[in-house]
């Protein structure tokens, strides 16, 4: 059984505690000050401790301080008669376990000291994912699919030339990802690599994102600006979601490939550049070609090598090296040391779906990370975070109820955002581009004229 240190300066507390406790077969140990209690602490080392927040000596807040720079495993449950809310989230902050509040109701405190224990056996027990076999700051590809092995090789051959890319793949694939790695295995990995993404940049100020703009093209121009074909020197252009861009536009643009030379907006001087393009897009634009909703000769001038991102579902095989790279970049960045998964938790993240993903695979292992009271992210929360993200045709919605709700959801939140699309896609959790064509596709208007 567990070695328990109640901390409390309540006689009936620690008299009540250590008979509950001491009939379950705990070994129990008292202090009623935090001096004493951190004593007891180093001299036995205890599982978990029960902490009074106040304390006639020692706010329990620094005791728990204390306890947490021994580097121990021990499990801390703080115990108070105070509500605020102040209290409470400093104390998870400095790695309490559990917070309960006064008068205890022992059912639910010896609820919270199983779960504890058991974490604690499972931090012991459960051994630590093998190391990553990247550094998680670098840019690195996993995956060891055959598809995946052949992007590689064809990124290998990118390196050694500027040729125009097209980078196909649903959102959260990696696409910015892959065109960066061309770049920085290219002999002009030094020179800029620079991002335009044309789903996140108004209309009317594309060009001048694109091409620049003299000082007083237009209102607002209060001075001479470079644009992102310029500032690429003759380094790398990524162009995001490529197929946002106006038909107007688009000729402009394909002017630029085909001469190399472009004028900033209300310039006169002819501008050259020999910057690599890179263009990304989930959308299939030899559709939108067929619907000329895009130029035919600008996609056989940005498609010189078509590279296609597969979706995660279609190689979960590289589910487990995701997995390792994630939770060492996470822990680096969150200051934790969550290394160990219990067992079935890599089997569910590998036979999971991943609509959104790389990029939800990321996030869902942040959450866990953020959830876990330990160094193992348990199962029962990756089912909890994935339930969550659970679309509602799973749950035995009709279709037509699905899309009420949907269409009524994003009517909400475009009001909630003032009508802003960017502001109601990043509220929503999609990306500009599947907000723009769910309003299409819905027929959703705006409640007043838009400018």
């Amino acid at each position: 059984m567990a070695k328990i240190l109640i901390i409390d300066d309540e006689s009936s507390i620690l008299e009540s505690l250590e008979m509950f406790l001491g009939e379950k077969g705990h070994h129990i140990y008292k202090a009623a000050t935090g001096e004493e209690g951190l004593v007891l602490f180093g001299e036995f080392k205890p599982d978990l401790v029960i902490l009074d927040i106040r304390l006639p000596d020692k706010n329990g807040l620094d005791v728990l301080d204390e306890i947490q720079k021994d580097g121990a495993c021990t499990k801390v449950i703080m115990i108070t008669a105070f509500h605020d809310m102040e209290t409470t989230i400093e104390a998870m902050k400095r790695g309490a376990y559990d917070y309960i509040h006064k008068p205890l109701d022992v059912y639910e405190l010896e609820k919270a000291l199983n779960r504890a224990l058991s974490i604690l056996e499972l931090d012991r027990e459960t051994p630590v994912l093998k190391e990553a076999e990247t550094p998680p700051g670098s840019e690195v590809i996993i995956g060891k699919s055959e598809e995946m092995r052949e992007i590689f090789k064809m990124i290998g051959l990118l390196c050694q030339n500027r040729a125009a890319v097209l980078i196909k793949g649903e959102t959260g694939t990696g696409k910015e990802l892959v065109a960066r790695v061309i770049h920085s295995n290219s002999p002009f990995a030094s020179e800029p690599f620079v991002i335009l993404d044309c789903s996140s940049v108004v209309e009317t100020l594309m060009e001048s994102e694109l091409f620049g703009h003299e000082k007083g093209a237009f209102t607002g121009a209060t001075q001479t600006t470079q644009g992102k074909i310029e500032l690429a020197r003759r380094g790398t252009l990524f162009l995001d979601e490529v197929g946002e861009l106006s038909l107007g536009l688009q000729g402009k643009f394909l002017g630029f490939l085909q001469r190399r030379e472009f004028m900033r907006v209300g310039g006169q001087q002819v501008l050259k550049s020999r910057c690599r393009i890179i263009a990304a897009t989930h959308r299939d634009l030899a559709d939108m070609v067929r619907q000329g909703q895009f130029r035919e000769d600008l996609y056989f001038r940005l498609r010189v090598v078509n590279i296609r991102v597969p979706p995660l579902r279609e190689r979960l095989s590289s589910v487990p090296d995701l997995v390792r790279h994630f939770l060492k970049k996470i822990n680096l960045e969150l200051g934790t040391e969550v290394s160990r998964l219990q067992k079935g938790v890599m089997d569910r993240l590998a036979a999971h779906n991943w609509t959104g993903n790389v990029r939800d695979l990321e996030n869902v292992l942040v959450e866990a990370v953020v959830r876990a009271r330990g160094k193992v992210i348990l199962l029962e929360e990756v089912e909890k975070i994935l339930d969550m993200n659970t679309s509602p045709v799973s749950m035995g919605f009709s279709s037509y109820s699905l899309v009420s709700m949907e269409k009524e959801h994003i009517e909400n939140t475009l009001l909630q955002a003032g009508w802003n699309r960017t502001t109601a896609a990043t509220m929503l959790g999609i990306s500009l581009p599947t907000l723009r064509s769910k309003i299409r596709k819905y027929g959703i208007l705006p409640p007043y004229p838009q400018d």
